[in-house]
């Protein structure tokens, strides 16, 4: 049979006290004379007592906890970003949950749930999927969200994202002035906020240029590898193949690094390719990959920073925080 764990009560017996003083003593409401702590103390080690931490939390109001939502944990992007999350929330005195909806919209709305549970005092939320403006509808409840990197339009809280046309603007006229002409472009859903931005600094190098940049040159679907993977297929299906590809997300150039390959396509010397976000895995792969830095770590540092502010003063006005974006030059793009 399971030892039943020892309980305040049993502590304050064996200390020859109150509950109600050693519940003040553990909880650092109360200062005792130091032989009476040290009675505290000594019981709560010969017990082998431990405080609900949870029950502690909630009887003041909240639970010291913070919720980071993201679409996938297996994307180096997503774990670098909670990775600072998780530091700046312990080091501002909070903990974190971590909730991964692959996207699924019950999965995202059952986070929000998390706050009326009081399971978390507030969220970070990532998205990066079309909404139907049902997850906008629900999320305009409450104060206690921070938005990073994709937008959920209709919102209204803090918002931290990158500079979208700036750093798609550096690839594409990093591709351009290493003299390539033929530049195709493949993205995520075109109804998301960062694939209309990058495509408007893809299409603005170009015009900048004096180059075409036709729709026949942009290719939409998801931010996954898999798609990368696909869109090399048609790709390599075109009577004229391109003489680089500028990928929105890293995820899509490592998966169509990984399908070049396979059709004997050496990337840098028949094709170029550039990503956007700078990911562990763009420094690991063949061709180290050229890519648009935007920093995730920094994205999650501020977002905690704004949420944690929020959580402290309600009354704080909102706003959309931009961070920058920097070319990072590696070994997948040549000079033609």
């Amino acid at each position: 049979m399971k030892k039943k764990a020892p309980t305040i009560q049993d502590v304050a017996d064996k200390a020859g006290l109150s509950k109600a003083a050693v519940s003040r003593y553990l909880n650092k409401s109360i200062r005792l004379p130091q032989d009476t702590g040290r009675k505290i103390d000594e019981a709560v080690e010969a017990l082998g007592y431990r405080r609900n931490l949870l029950a502690r939390r909630l009887s003041k109001g909240g639970s010291e906890t913070l919720g980071l939502v993201v679409p996938e944990i297996s994307n180096p992007f997503f774990s670098e970003m909670a990775e600072a999350v998780e530091q700046t929330a312990s080091e501002r005195g909070y903990n974190l949950i971590l909730g991964i909806s692959r996207n699924h919209p019950e999965k995202e709305l059952g986070f929000l749930r998390w706050i009326d549970d009081s399971i978390v005092d507030g969220l970070l939320f990532v998205t990066n999927r079309p909404d139907n403006r049902r997850l906008q509808l629900e999320i305009r409840r409450y104060d206690e969200v921070v938005i990073l990197d994709e937008d959920i339009p209709g919102t209204t809280q803090d918002k931290v994202f990158c500079h979208n046309v700036e750093g798609a603007y550096d690839a594409t006229r990093h591709l351009i002035e290493t003299g390539h002409r033929l530049i195709f472009h493949v993205t995520g859903p075109a109804s998301l906020m960062s694939v209309q931005e990058r495509l408007e600094g893809f299409r603005l190098a170009h015009r900048q240029a004096g180059l075409a940049c036709p729709d026949s040159h942009v290719f939409h679907h998801d931010y996954t590898q898999q798609f990368g993977r696909e869109v090399v297929r048609e790709i390599l299906a075109r009577p004229a193949r391109p003489d680089a590809v500028f990928a929105a997300s890293d995820y899509i150039a490592i998966g169509m690094l990984e399908e070049l390959r396979r059709h004997d396509v050496r990337v840098p010397d028949d094709m170029s390719i550039v990503g956007f976000d700078d990911t562990a895995l763009a420094d690991l792969v063949t061709p180290k990959l050229t890519t648009i830095r935007q920093d995730a770590a920094e994205l999650g540092r501020i977002g905690t920073g704004r949420l944690l502010d929020t959580l402290a003063r309600r009354d704080k006005p909102r706003d959309i925080i931009r961070i920058a974006t920097a070319l990072v030059i590696r070994d997948s793009v040549s000079h033609r």
